[in-house]
């Protein structure tokens, strides 16, 4: 049996879907597209039930492909669950009317029945009942509050031909409901009620959002370490080296096989990040340098989601995000790519468009260094001083604005406007968290891991082949007449594609001047991703569009590297460090403040 969980994005569907199934979720894009569904089994009653997480749509008369997606889905399910936010039910009935149309038997959980007593929202649940003739159950998501009884109606078959409406009368019909079943006390604002209405208005939103980014960029680097530190590193400086060296010790240093899985040896030893074979550097990258990182992102943004704080971001952010074509909710991809870019290039499907996808990856890639090269960033220029590494962080800002722009004008089309409801803001529950982010991990080493060995063989064959030592002579000329920097920087640069950290710390040893290591910094940030993000764009995007936007990365680094290198002067710097802060925030300010008229808020 199959049933399908449908409702409006951020009404709690994926809260449900959590209670609801067990460990046995996968996570796949419908035939087809690259919008991403859940789907899960659990028993009940002795039988097998296959629970569908459909993608959040407000119609069935599709205006994106992921509404498109959900309008597909609703002929492979055996019943549907619709879930409603009872705090804002005019809103939600679009669908619900719609969905009653159709035949297939529809039970509602309306959830959040908390949130309206703290609203002063009284619904008569036997009035609508009558109205809609199908059962209506209140739910609480988040407790589990009701969704036992939900389950009571899983042999529910009865369908009802509701009246065909179109668009216009619809309304009119769901006036009327809500005359009927729904009143509305005054009441005064909360405390809860007034930090919500702060976290909106860009006045007091902007500082609190540079407050929250702060503080989770602190909890993810705390978490990323500690798990490098007090697990990864451990495991592998101790029995997971000492395994390799035997292996190594038989497959005999020098042969195609040791080549292949062990790599190269350094003074005798393995070096996890430069043998390149692909036990070696295959297996260290993804799950000591990358996966870390990934667990705590995943960690801090399944509480941001489940607080329900994300939709307030994406409002604050949509008016800039427009300026660059995309729209409020692309800010995802750019705060997973300071965690680590693999993700972010994952969550890039999620965008509504190509050309958003196309867009947000290509920025994302341009200008997001990842937490491990922005730790580095940090240790070598700032060692200068912290108004060098507000330098380089400041030119990716440019960057980034800048290629947005272009790419916006350039491209057909236009980015969709931001259409959400907001949540009220709430405590996380932790287990629902850990589920989640469970979810995610094991979606992510299934769906990258592969991608990164294939990576680093070939990385693994173009050093054997001398690819990367033609590559060297060159681009010496290049490196040194345009950028100011000397050839030794060629190699660190290369083997930034296969690790940026990496990279950054080859520049380490090299007696560069300041400013060359600014201008290192910045173009080992642009020109390209490290190779597991580079594989994830060419699966997500295609050859063709990759090969643009790889196009894109280099034309942008000569042109940032020239810049910077001519540009540059200390007194520069210093002169005109405060005229460019109080730029960045007036432009932040004026771009954020602007009117959002697509913004639907309870």
């Amino acid at each position: 049996m199959k049933v399908l969980l449908m409702g409006n994005p951020t009404v709690g569907k994926s809260v449900v879907f959590s209670r609801m199934t067990g460990t046995s979720v996968t996570s796949s894009n419908y035939a087809g597209t690259t919008v991403e569904y859940k789907k899960g089994l659990f028993n009940y009653q002795s039988e097998s039930i296959e629970l569908i997480d459909v993608p959040g749509t407000y119609t069935l008369e599709p205006t994106n492909k992921a509404e498109e997606v959900a309008v597909q889905m609703l002929s492979e399910g055996d019943l549907v669950f619709n879930v409603v936010d009872a705090t804002n039910l005019e809103r939600n009935l679009n669908l619900t009317l719609q969905l009653l149309e159709k035949d297939i038997p529809v039970v509602i959980l309306l959830n959040m029945w908390d949130e309206t007593k703290h609203k002063g929202i009284n619904i008569n649940l036997e009035r609508l009942k009558e109205k809609l003739k199908v059962p209506v159950i209140p739910t609480v998501a988040t407790t589990g509050h009701g969704l036992k009884e939900a389950l009571n109606y899983l042999d529910y078959t009865a369908t009802i031909k509701y009246n065909k409406l179109d668009s216009d009368e619809r309304w009119v019909e769901i006036g009327n409901i809500i005359e009927n079943v729904q009143k509305i006390e005054h009441k005064h604002h909360s405390s809860r009620e007034m930090l919500e209405e702060y976290t909106l208005k860009p006045l007091t939103g902007i500082p609190i959002a540079g407050s929250v980014l702060y503080l989770t960029f602190i909890l993810i680097r705390f978490i990323g370490e500690s798990i490098i530190a007090y697990i990864a590193e451990p495991f592998f400086e101790g029995p997971y080296y000492s395994l390799l060296i035997r292996l190594s010790q038989i497959l005999e240093d020098g042969s195609f096989l040791h080549s292949l899985f062990i790599g190269q040896l350094l003074n005798g030893q393995i070096d996890f990040e430069q043998s390149f074979g692909l036990l070696t550097t295959g297996i260290f990258i993804p799950f000591a340098a990358v996966l870390p990182y990934i667990i705590a992102f995943y960690f801090v943004l399944s509480i941001l989601e489940d607080s329900g704080y994300l939709p307030r971001l994406a409002v604050l952010m949509d008016n800039l995000m427009h300026k660059v074509g995309l729209h409020g909710f692309s800010i995802i991809p750019m705060i997973l790519g300071f965690g680590c870019n693999v993700p972010a290039a994952l969550a890039a499907r999620n965008l509504d468009s190509k050309r958003e996808k196309f867009i947000a990856s290509t920025l994302m890639s341009i200008s997001i260094p990842c937490m491990a090269q922005t730790a580095m960033i940090i240790g070598l220029v700032g060692a200068y001083g912290g108004i060098f590494v507000f330098y380089v962080f400041f030119a990716l800002f440019v960057v980034w604005i800048l290629v947005g722009l272009l790419l916006n004008y350039l491209l057909p089309g236009y980015s969709n406007d931001l259409l959400i409801e907001i949540p009220s803001l709430r405590l996380p529950i932790i287990a629902i968290v850990f589920k989640k982010l469970f979810m995610r991990v094991t979606n992510f080493l299934k769906e990258a891991i592969p991608f990164v060995l294939l990576g680093v063989l070939a990385v693994n064959i173009l050093y054997a082949l001398g690819f990367f030592d033609l590559l060297t002579v060159i681009l010496g000329p290049l490196f040194s007449t345009l950028f100011g920097l000397p050839e030794d920087v060629i190699s660190a640069l290369l083997m930034g594609f296969l690790r940026k950290d990496l990279a950054m710390g080859m520049l380490a040893p090299l007696d560069l001047t300041v400013k060359q290591l600014v201008v290192s910094s910045t173009i080992l940030t642009v020109y390209f991703p490290c190779v597991a993000t580079f594989i994830i764009l060419f699966r997500e995007l295609g050859l063709k569009e990759m090969l643009k936007a790889a196009t894109i990365m280099v034309i942008t680094a000569i042109i940032v590297g020239t810049v910077l290198n001519i540009g540059y002067s200390s007194i520069f710097i210093s002169s005109i460090t405060t005229v460019l802060i109080l730029s960045i925030i007036f432009i932040f300010y004026r771009l954020t403040t602007k009117k959002n008229q697509n913004i639907i808020k309870e």
